[in-house]
């Protein structure tokens, strides 16, 4: 199969600034998702249901929390060459963090050169989607393409937010612009549609490290694949092929899954990512059996629903609830919890998002609102019903009026 001969390179190290103050304590991959993941759970079990088993995951900011992650619950094979080995930031090549997407597997190429793969499929981190990259590995050779970028079509009027590439009738790259302001260029026969840039890329190993080589000499480059790399093979007429992932599909896939990616870099984001998943066919399952979503599991207790007086009726409605969770005798609608939540008595908590080890105390009002892990919410507490009174207590409201509670905080 031509996925042995492929290296993983996932690039898990940004410092997620629009993710404040999630990321205050740990890199942007290793946030929680859904209750029970991490971000970074998302592309890994991507790769490992599609047959690539030699991953590597490059970090550098904020790292102890996703290092344990991976450690903890990633664990393959290496008595059949299978593995999924974290790269922390070495400085190999100077005394520099990375300073670049392109820079950050330059100080890594050794790793390309003692593995010597055919294909170096190089994807970021820090996106919730489902993908079969053996389908974009099979376009890759099909074409005999150089490089060959994954690219999702969006909207016109929101070209603006992207990169966006431009590409001739048969998806070979013509031009790529990051965020264009003014008229961007459409796909051909969709003029409605851009392709937007994910992010994800398979290079051939020989012009990856042609391409890196050439770039670390360059002392104007910011090492960047999307500003330096690609304009600079475009330029040479390299064979850059565009692989349309809405085409891609997976076992087990609905019709409302078909194309679904999220960049959940802003609160915003994060948070509506998170409501998605509570609706009764949401865009993203998490539930497919076709297409299991593995992550470190915990050795908790099943959650718990207890009482049932007037009043006091420990209940969710439209939520999901991790295990090691009790709700005594509070309301939970529209939420999600990660594991050993607790919810006292009188409670009500509405379309928020409640992290590990999070009480919350008798009589208190949660709406609208990210709890982060270890907080106890004490009795009476009022958190998203009044927005100014929340700035006033030092929280975190994004644009959309979304309250965060930074990890740890003491109320």
């Amino acid at each position: 199969m031509s996925v042995d001969n492929a290296l993983v390179m996932i690039l898990a190290g940004g410092e997620g600034k629009r993710l404040f103050p999630l990321t205050t304590e740990r890199a942007k991959p290793a946030v929680p998702f859904g209750g029970r993941y991490r971000i970074i759970d998302f592309v890994l079990n991507n790769f490992i249901n599609s047959g690539f088993y030699k991953i590597k995951v490059l970090t550098q900011y904020k790292s102890d929390s996703l290092n344990k992650h991976i450690t903890r619950g990633w664990a393959l094979s290496p008595f059949l060459n299978q593995f999924i080995d974290l790269a922390p930031a070495q400085m190999r090549t100077g005394g520099d963090w990375y300073r670049g997407t392109a820079d950050a597997i330059y100080q890594n190429i050794f790793h390309i050169l003692d593995e010597d793969p055919r294909h170096v499929c190089i994807f970021g981190g820090d996106h919730i989607y489902k993908m079969d990259v053996s389908q974009m590995l099979d376009f890759h050779n099909d074409k005999q393409a150089d490089l060959t970028i994954s690219a999702i079509p969006v909207p016109v009027e929101t070209a603006s937010e992207f990169g966006i590439i431009e590409v001739d009738d048969d998806w070979r790259l013509i031009n790529f612009v990051e965020k264009p302001q003014y008229k961007p260029k459409t796909i051909p026969g969709s003029p409605d549609l851009c392709l937007a840039s994910m992010g994800n890329y398979i290079f051939g190993k020989e012009i990856l490290i042609y391409a890196l080589m050439c770039d670390a000499g360059i002392e104007s480059s910011s090492h960047d694949f999307g500003k330096d790399i690609i304009p600079m093979l475009l330029k040479e007429d390299r064979q850059i092929y565009i692989y349309n992932f809405k085409e891609n599909t997976f076992p087990g896939m609905s019709d409302a899954e078909r194309g679904y990616w999220m960049d959940v870099g802003s609160i915003d984001a994060y948070w509506q990512a998170n409501m998605s998943l509570l609706d009764s066919l949401p865009e993203l399952n998490l539930y497919s059996k076709d297409w299991p979503l593995r992550t470190f599991n915990h050795n908790y207790p099943p959650a718990k629903f207890i009482w049932q007086e007037d009043g006091r009726v420990g209940m969710a409605t439209n939520s999901m609830v991790s295990e090691g969770c009790i709700v005594s005798g509070g309301g939970l609608s529209r939420c999600v919890l990660s594991p050993k939540v607790k919810i006292n008595s009188y409670s009500q908590v509405s379309e928020s998002i409640l992290m590990e080890n999070v009480e919350v105390g008798r009589y208190a009002q949660i709406k609208r609102a990210i709890i982060d892990k270890n907080v106890t919410i004490p009795p009476h507490t009022r958190i998203g019903l009044d927005k100014g009174e929340d700035i006033e207590r030092g929280f975190h409201v994004s644009a959309a009026g979304v309250t965060v509670v930074p990890k740890g905080a003491v109320l």
